[in-house]
């Protein structure tokens, strides 16, 4: 709590309102805005007359979950390895920078920003469905931890909270997600799982660059068990475990 109010404070103190956003006006104060939220949009542009300002002004008003500041400062820019205007999207999960460079952009409108930022929108744990799929599937971080629950169960809150709590453990190596079984679009994740909805919850690992896939055994889902079973993974102990759902021949 102490650490967020500093964060908050730090930010403040370094930077001054510029109509929409907050605008940064040094290395540290973009630093500060970057480490405040798991997922936060910068706009570096040169003012408020810059192709891509009010349409990132229009965006952040229809993605408010997001927070969005901008920053006119150059020798900052090349901090982030930036040299022209570019609108950028910054994850605690992986440790990712994207950039949208606006002079690339032929079209751009604030559809397409919205678009950019929710795809991207990957945070400590990021509750699945067909736009974060583009952001999971596109990140370095190819291993996800996965809970399957259901919305609306009485430990889907606790349960999210917890594991989204162990996610900065394995930043960098592993992705959390959250799969709701009462969605049906999700009824193939579980199936390649053996899953059924009456099944969950459950915690399982899938890792993309091995397509490979297990299942933490039925039980509590603990904080340490989970830690445990992610660091069995990165161990690599799990290969030698039979894989979850072996017989299942459908894919995610």
């Amino acid at each position: 709590m102490l650490i967020a109010l500093f964060l908050s404070l730090l930010v403040s103190s370094a930077a001054e309102k510029d109509g929409a956003f907050p605008r940064l006006t040094d290395t540290q104060a973009v630093e500060a805005f970057v480490d405040s939220a798991d997922v936060v949009v910068i706009g570096f542009l040169e003012g408020e007359e810059s192709r891509g300002y009010q349409e990132l002004v229009s965006a952040a008003k229809l993605v408010d979950s997001v927070p969005v500041a901008f920053c006119t400062v150059k020798e900052v820019w090349a901090d982030y390895s930036l040299s022209s205007d570019t609108i950028s999207i910054f994850r605690k999960a992986d440790n990712h920078q994207d950039n949208l460079v606006v002079d690339t952009v032929k079209k751009l409108e604030a559809d397409g920003l919205v678009n950019f930022i929710t795809t991207n929108e990957v945070r400590y744990i990021t509750e699945y469905n067909q736009v974060t799929a583009v952001g999971l599937f596109n990140s370095e971080v190819k291993t996800h931890l996965l809970l399957f629950t259901t919305r609306g169960s009485k430990d889907f809150t606790e349960l999210k909270e917890r594991l989204g709590a162990l996610a900065p453990d394995f930043t960098g190596k592993l992705l959390f997600v959250l799969i709701d079984g009462a969605v049906k679009s999700n009824s193939r994740s579980l199936g390649y799982f053996g899953l059924k909805p009456q099944d969950l919850p459950r915690v399982g690992i899938y890792d993309g660059a091995s397509d490979m896939k297990w299942l933490l055994p039925a039980g509590e889902i603990s904080t340490e068990r989970v830690r445990d079973f992610c660091r069995s993974f990165l161990r690599g102990e799990l290969k030698e475990v039979k894989q979850a759902g072996a017989e299942a021949k459908t894919e995610l």
